[in-house]
């Protein structure tokens, strides 16, 4: 096969920046990395794109090896390359973010990697360029969020109200008013009301609510300017 001369190979990565929520805060999903350089200390899970393999399919499979999921919210990020990026040779990666219901998958996460799960506020020192991944991966979650309801994705089938508002006001880190903020929730007409409530978090309970996903497939731009000014906020 004929190939082009005189240029120098360079390596492609995938890196996947996992995102997932508990019930009260955002957490991030990573690593103990298991090769040199850097080896043993805290990174995104990431690996090499394979022969015929697409980036989409690397960053599923790379995802799947970590979490056994196969059906999740993932979106492609951004390319990192610069050229000291990672000092054991020339690699371009290619970053993905996911997002996904911590309880729901919490038992499939796979323990080889030393995988744990760090408070978005809490995030230990990382490898490479891996920090600046996750800073751009929540600055496009919270313009994101603030257009569509993308962070259903991170919620269990029941949740309340005030779950959602700790989840938007984890991604925002930013405090909501609370009768503002179910106002205008309930107004987009994605959310079904059930009968039973969680009573665990106060002597009266909240109601649980379901998302209507018939409307969210449907009205995805229900969240239409739901949160103001999305650059404005931190």
């Amino acid at each position: 096969m004929t190939r082009y001369s005189k240029q120098t190979r360079i390596l492609v990565a995938v890196d996947c920046i996992i995102f997932g929520f508990d019930g009260q805060e955002m957490n991030l999903l990573l690593i103990k990395r298991g090769l040199e350089p850097e080896k043993g200390n805290w990174s995104l899970m990431g690996g090499f794109v394979q022969p015929g393999e697409s980036f989409e399919n690397g960053a599923a499979r790379v995802l799947k090896k970590l979490t056994g999921l196969g059906d999740v919210y993932m979106e492609q990020l951004f390319a990192f390359g610069d050229p000291q990026r990672d000092p054991m040779e020339r690699t371009v990666s290619i970053a993905y973010f996911s997002l996904i219901d911590i309880h729901q998958y919490e038992k499939q996460i796979s323990h080889d990697y030393h995988a744990e799960w760090f408070p978005i506020k809490k995030i230990p020192a990382l490898v490479f360029d891996h920090l600046a991944m996750i800073e751009l991966a929540k600055e496009k979650l919270r313009y994101k969020a603030a257009l569509h309801p993308i962070l259903f994705e991170l919620l269990p089938e029941k949740f309340t109200l005030p779950q959602l508002q700790s989840l938007y006001e984890g991604i925002y880190d930013a405090e909501m008013d609370k009768r503002n903020f179910s106002r205008k929730v309930l107004s987009t007409g994605l959310l079904i009301k059930q009968k039973d409530k969680e009573k665990e978090s106060s002597k009266r309970g909240a109601f649980y609510y379901k998302l209507d996903k018939r409307k969210y497939l449907t009205k995805f731009n229900a969240f239409l300017n739901f949160i103001p000014n999305p650059h404005n906020l931190k």
